[in-house]
């Protein structure tokens, strides 16, 4: 198979993109942005050799798409884990990016960060009424919302529970194209898992060479007093 910097990139971005995402190591760029996994795991999805894998892994590595993210322990030794880097969440279609990223910056400079931030929060808070989450929805419904809303946003989530607090782990940043220059958003992401979930969120998300989202909240164990 050839290197992905050895396609001629055609007139129609899109069209490309389409015949790469069929090829092997588009696909392994799939698998590898809905979560990381190991060379046995891309093996086993693939049903491809071990090394086979390692050899699509390499040239994807030095194509700046795919980096080492840290090992699990292994029987004779530690498997290594592999992720998507910010250049290979270009390839998804994020027509979007250049665009905003010019409207937000003129309206910050028009109206200043903290009115435009105003602006998102409410934006979000439109989107969340529109989705029509039930009053009496219980945690694992308003969570599944949650992933549903990253999903239609281009991204994918996954959830963590310990003691009473909930963390809401981005796999990637689905606005990874506008946050950079604009936290803003973030907070716009923020106010919308709130609505979701019901209870105040606290934003913490990673901003490092692959940005992921991150929001926590922690769960009330108060009891609603009984109408009388």
């Amino acid at each position: 198979m050839k290197s992905l910097r050895s396609f001629a990139m055609p007139a129609n971005e899109a069209g490309w993109n389409n015949r790469f995402f069929h090829s092997t190591r588009g696909k392994i760029v799939i698998l590898l942005r809905h979560e990381m996994r190991t060379v046995g795991e891309l093996a086993t999805a693939l049903d491809l050799t071990d090394n086979a894998v390692r050899a699509h892994l390499a040239t994807l590595e030095g194509d700046g798409l795919v980096r080492r993210s840290g090992e699990r322990p292994g029987f004779r030794k530690p498997h290594y884990s592999y992720e998507l880097t910010v250049a290979a969440e270009q390839l998804f279609p994020k027509v979007y990016g250049p665009l905003l990223k010019r409207i937000l910056a003129a309206l910050k400079q028009r109206f200043g960060s903290d009115r435009v931030t105003a602006v998102l929060r409410n934006v979000g808070r439109a989107i969340v009424a529109s989705r029509h989450v039930r009053r009496d929805a219980k945690l694992d419904e308003r969570l599944q919302q949650v992933m549903k809303l990253f999903v239609e946003f281009g991204g994918k989530a996954r959830v963590e529970r310990s003691d009473g607090t909930v963390v809401v782990h981005g796999t990637t940043c689905p606005l990874a194209a506008i946050t950079g220059d604009h936290t803003e958003v973030c907070q716009m992401m923020q106010t919308m898992v709130s609505a979701i979930m019901g209870v105040p969120v606290r934003e913490r998300c990673h901003r490092g060479a692959v940005p992921k989202c991150c929001f926590e909240f922690t769960l009330s164990t108060r009891k609603r007093p009984r109408r009388r």
